[in-house]
């Protein structure tokens, strides 16, 4: 029954069915969830009905929305086509319209602290970056290993440097900058540390982790009084590199350096990030953990966060015992980046996991409205401020699939994008196991309620996503179920996720009626389902019914929530082989092209990052080895 039900397939969506259909889906739209938490305590692990055959992405909804960078309209990538002043209502300006004499042209005039984290917690009292268990501390101090040169500056993201580091982005084009971003020099007031976590990777506790090839720098305080943690990652060994050998290869760099901010003009929270620095050391890397071990070259990217603790920051301590330090670190993370709890409030670590549980799942409802998959969705990549961070193996998806898995690691599908949000709740209950030694019984009780409210917060977020993909005003009481109907759809024609929701806000009312879809390749796959016709029919009653709306302010806001350039993982490659030849070229184009992803750019429309994608591109595999 569970699979009838759940999976809606083809032949269970026929014409003569859809009027009853859609009092049942409304009804699925309500329990589905509900329907997954007692199989999934009720059936053994062979039969349960996992949340990844379900149609997760119609089924949800949210609270508010997060605004997103657009702009309206631009030929070219010139940055000048595009006006920040006259942006739509509800978007947020790029950091770059600033003054550039207000900001650092020395790189001596730059400083950090790392003051307030060595001062709140004990630090490993052995040095050295040798590996080793470590207990008692949060942090070891561990100096980077700098990369052999020559060096050469990859990519650089103006929006950072100047935005939030205050520096002129003329100033990474020194020799000077090129050893500071790649750990060969430390800023003024930098203690680099290496921090201490543990972690359940692929549903198993995996004992002590920590930072096997990331330094953290010190905090910055911008002109804006925003607090960053500076972090290298790729900078050599430290204590917890286990049998690592603490580098990050050209390969692995790109992609996080153009997937952090790609998901950032996004509008997904997300970690920054300021630079890549290439360089010709030799990196042995078995990419695919087949025995084929090849030489790749070493990378480090500068990349910046408001905090990078994660649940795993808080399990390693709860795991080990260290009771007194839990609490101090919690209220350390409640104190500097949760001004909304009262740290004299005795249910401040309640409030804390629900405020956690809140924003999990509007954060993983936000990767689904754009086809993401994070790949190693593990608790100790899952940030405590529930920002995306650790960018592996990730993939947005082309067409659409629930049981997309973009690591080819992940033999058993268990971090597919339609599991993101199970594995949400699972990670939820991992982080409030850590947190039970400092909650008292009754605590526990509340806290247990409020995780189970996860599952309502995520549904409501991503009803509200789609609805809004879908350029749908109000609500009505089968909205569920068109978006339903309509992924169902797209599954089984494949469709092009990313292009049919674009390509859907690019279409006119009329075209609609008229089917007329020339040059619009993912409605034109769309369209050859049988039932295209039925729910094509039922869409436009539905818009019908917005007053006051227009089809311009309809096309309007879906282009504004809609992107028509994601990082594709074929995109990633091309730039990644032109890279490793140092022609970073196709790293520039991508970086700029997806600073504005729901724009028409011209190059990009001329690099086909809308187009098809090519065949070749089906057989790209991504793996946790970088």
């Amino acid at each position: 029954m569970c699979v009838v039900v759940l999976k809606l397939t083809a032949s269970w969506l026929t014409v003569d069915l859809i009027s009853e259909q859609l009092k049942t889906l409304s009804y699925i739209h309500n329990t589905v969830y509900s329907l997954h938490l007692r199989a999934k305590a009720a059936a053994p692990s062979g039969e349960m009905c996992s949340i990844q055959t379900v149609l997760v992405f119609a089924l949800v909804a949210a609270t508010s929305v997060t605004p997103v960078y657009v702009l309206e309209f631009c030929q070219g990538t010139d940055r000048e086509c595009h006006s920040h002043d006259e942006m739509p209502s509800g978007t947020v300006k790029s950091r770059w319209n600033m003054s550039v004499s207000n900001l650092i042209q020395d790189l001596d005039q730059f400083s950090v602290s790392c003051k307030k984290l060595i001062e709140a917690f004990p630090v490993d009292e052995v040095d050295g970056n040798f590996v080793r268990t470590v207990k008692n501390c949060i942090f070891s101090k561990s100096i980077p290993t700098p990369l052999k040169g020559p060096l050469r500056l990859a990519a650089v993201s103006k929006d950072v440097v100047e935005g939030i580091l205050d520096v002129d982005v003329a100033v990474t084009q020194s020799e000077e900058f090129l050893h500071y971003a790649s750990g060969g020099r430390l800023l003024q007031g930098s203690v680099p540390l290496a921090h201490r976590y543990g972690g359940h990777q692929f549903g198993y506790w995996a004992g002590q982790l920590g930072d096997g090839r990331a330094h953290s720098l010190g905090q910055y305080t911008n002109r804006n009084g925003e607090v960053w943690e500076l972090q290298l990652k790729g900078s050599g060994k430290t204590p917890y590199s286990r049998s690592g050998d603490g580098r990050a290869v050209i390969r692995s760099s790109v992609r996080e350096f153009l997937c952090s901010e790609a998901m950032h003009f996004l509008g997904v929270p997300t970690s920054r990030a300021a630079s890549l620095i290439v360089s010709d050391e030799p990196v042995l890397r078995d990419q695919f953990y087949s025995g084929n071990v090849k030489t790749e070259r070493g990378a480090v990217v500068l990349r910046l966060a408001k905090s990078w603790f994660r649940i795993g920051s808080l399990e390693i301590l709860a795991q080990s015992g260290e009771i007194d330090l839990l609490r101090k670190l919690l209220n350390f993370v409640i104190g500097e980046h949760f001004a909304s709890v009262d740290s004299d409030d005795p249910d401040k670590y309640l409030v804390f996991y629900s405020t956690v549980v809140n924003e999990t799942a509007h954060l993983i409802a936000q990767w689904m409205s754009v086809g993401f998959a994070h790949g190693v969705c593990n608790t100790d990549n899952f940030s405590l401020l529930s920002i995306t961070i650790d960018y592996g193996p990730f993939g947005f998806m082309e067409s659409y699939n629930p049981n997309f898995v973009p690591n080819t690691s992940d033999d058993e599908g268990r971090y597919s994008v339609g599991a993101q949000a199970s594995i949400g709740l699972f990670n939820l209950e991992k982080l409030l196991m850590a947190l039970s030694p400092v909650l008292s019984e009754k605590q526990q009780k509340e806290a247990k309620m409020i995780l189970k409210g996860y599952v309502d917060i995520y549904q409501m977020r991503i009803h509200q996503l789609f609805k809004a993909k879908l350029g749908l005003l109000g609500e009505e009481e089968e909205d569920g179920y068109l978006i339903a109907f309509l992924l169902k759809m797209m599954e089984d024609t494949q469709s092009d996720f990313t292009m049919t929701f674009r390509q859907l806000s690019e279409v006119s009312a009329r075209q609609l009626h008229n089917s007329d879809f020339t040059q619009m390749w993912a409605l034109e796959d769309l369209s050859s389902h049988k039932l295209f016709s039925d729910w094509l029919s039922m869409y436009l009653l539905r818009l019908s019914r917005q007053r006051d709306d227009s089809d311009l302010d309809r096309q309007h806001r879906m282009k504004n929530v809609n992107p028509r350039y994601v990082l594709r993982n074929w995109m990633a490659e091309s730039a990644i082989g032109k890279a490793e030849m140092n022609d970073f070229s196709e790293v520039e184009l991508l970086h700029h092209i997806l600073s504005f992803p729901f724009v028409t750019q011209e190059t990009a429309e001329e690099a086909g990052y809308a187009a098809r994608p090519p065949v070749w591109a089906k057989r790209l595999k991504v793996s946790c080895s970088s």
